[in-house]
């Protein structure tokens, strides 16, 4: 049933004054939660979603728990608990048709499951909310919750929605028609973007962006001989000198020719740190565009010889290296799909000629430390010439945002979400069709050729992230609404 999830209070506030770029960004938060924070003493402000590793809701909470508890916020983060399959596939379902895909048909079998594990859960939660309390449920699959709390308790509830479509068509329709009946019971509703409001919202809504905090072991700087130690930790390279750290204990798998799991190093180091290195690191999702990606770039080195480019430029094809990276699908609760698209994204792998697949990485990022997790994402975002992220529909992106942060020009498609954040000419490049190999192997063609733009596209990106996707700037926002309910 319902999991409480524990938050640490680091770091300390006090700990981001040691970084000049952060100084604005924390006098606005300052100022602004010594006159919010107050109003909202003695209210509990519960969050609420389905699982508490892998995804963007799981990634931002620990520290946007953290530091709201640090300005005098009372918060708890929970999670929903099932055994029941049919719900996780109910609401993977209802994710892929929000986003304009899936199948839009639903039975009375589907209503009836994804009610009866919200009020499992609503049962076990009651007894630990109060009156007055301000309770966030977080994306589709707890979404029914509110309605069974209300009917018990004198509380006020957000739904705050992190996917979205910029467009409606049948599939989108059939979503937020099997959601609707439960949108009446939500004083106020948060999107990422205005695009993605549906017609069926009748309530207030807020705009609050997703957000990264930057002394995360997933957004902290990493000097050389940390990253480079992270890199010998966690087996995505060899170690040549005795070593300070004991390994991981678990390590980054590789996939073999043959479609089995070896480690990283297997047939060859990678060379992440001296090959011009192509990145995309997202869950094993279809809406992510994973083949078209390894099609678009096994494409750009087929094509390599038959290019009008420099020799330099022609070296750089010849060198560059794609990893794919994601999460080992049995750690992602609440994603039964992941697994069958990684061995989608695996057989096509093997059908690949032998020169291409020593080029191209697919790997599986051990989950079981979240810590280990991030230092092992961060180390290879920063040894990246580009970071991709090809989605097909893409509500926001966070590993765009971090890229970003990291100084790391993106390339990203032309999703809702990943328009939010990247700027044409000013933080990267947009892929003009996500599902096109051709057009993904023209875009990173350009970008790769781009060396003097990148340094430049990096700057300003981390400047961009700084202005607008910060933590601070998220719960600023959050404070705003609270305080009006």
């Amino acid at each position: 049933m319902i999991e409480h999830v524990p938050i640490k209070d680091t770091p300390r506030l006090e700990a981001y004054d040691q970084y000049p770029s952060l100084i604005m960004a924390l006098h606005q938060f300052r100022e602004e939660s010594a006159m919010l924070a107050p109003k909202l003493k003695g209210r509990r402000i519960w969050m609420v979603n389905s699982t508490a590793t892998g995804g963007g809701v799981a990634e931002m909470m620990p520290r946007m728990g953290s530091l709201m508890r640090q300005i005098g916020l009372d918060l708890r983060w929970v999670v929903i608990n099932t055994q029941e399959n049919a719900f996780f596939d109910l609401t993977k379902n209802l994710h892929n048709l929000i986003h304009g895909a899936g199948k839009p048909q639903f039975s009375e079998a589907d209503r009836q499951v994804f009610e009866q594990v919200n009020r499992e859960n609503a049962d076990s939660f009651l007894p630990e909310i109060e009156d007055g309390d301000i309770v966030v449920i977080h994306d589709p699959q707890p979404m029914a919750m509110a309605g069974m709390l209300k009917a018990k308790r004198t509380i006020k509830t957000v739904w705050r929605c992190h996917i979205g479509l910029d467009q409606s068509n049948v599939h989108t329709q059939a979503a937020w028609d099997f959601l609707s009946p439960y949108l009446a019971d939500y004083d106020r509703v948060i999107f990422t973007a205005p695009e993605y409001i549906p017609p069926q919202v009748s309530q207030k809504v807020s705009i609050i962006t997703p957000a990264i905090d930057p002394l995360s072991h997933k957004n902290r700087t990493l000097y050389l001989h940390k990253l480079s130690g992270i890199l010998i930790d966690s087996g995505l390279t060899t170690n040549e000198h005795p070593p300070i750290a004991p390994p991981f204990e678990h390590q980054v798998q590789r996939v073999r020719p043959g479609g089995s799991f070896g480690p990283a190093t297997e047939p060859e180091p990678l060379g992440l740190m001296f090959r011009p290195i192509v990145t995309e690191i997202s869950r094993w999702d279809r809406l992510k565009g994973w083949l078209p990606l390894m099609q678009g770039f096994a494409h750009l080195k087929q094509t390599a010889s038959y290019r009008e480019v420099s020799e330099r430029h022609r070296r750089r094809l010849d060198l560059c290296r794609l990893v794919l990276a994601g999460p080992d699908p049995a750690f992602i609760a609440d994603d039964p799909e992941g697994k069958a698209m990684l061995e989608e994204l695996i057989e096509a792998y093997k059908a690949m000629p032998a020169d291409l697949q020593k080029d191209i990485a697919i790997l599986m990022i051990p989950m079981e430390s979240r810590k280990e997790n991030a230092l092992i994402i961060n180390a290879l975002q920063r040894c990246s010439s580009v970071v991709v992220q090809n989605s097909i529909q893409e509500g926001f992106g966070l590993t765009v945002t971090e890229a970003l942060w990291k100084g790391i020009p993106v390339l990203g498609s032309k999703a809702c979400g990943i328009r939010q954040q990247l700027r044409e000419g000013i933080d990267g490049h947009y892929i003009e069709k996500a599902d096109d190999p051709v057009a993904i192997a023209d875009a990173l063609n350009y970008v790769l050729s781009q060396a003097v733009k990148r340094e430049v596209w990096g700057f300003n990106a981390k400047r961009h992230t700084i202005d607008n996707f910060l933590v601070f700037t998220q719960i600023r926002k959050y404070m705003q609404l609270f305080v009006k309910l």
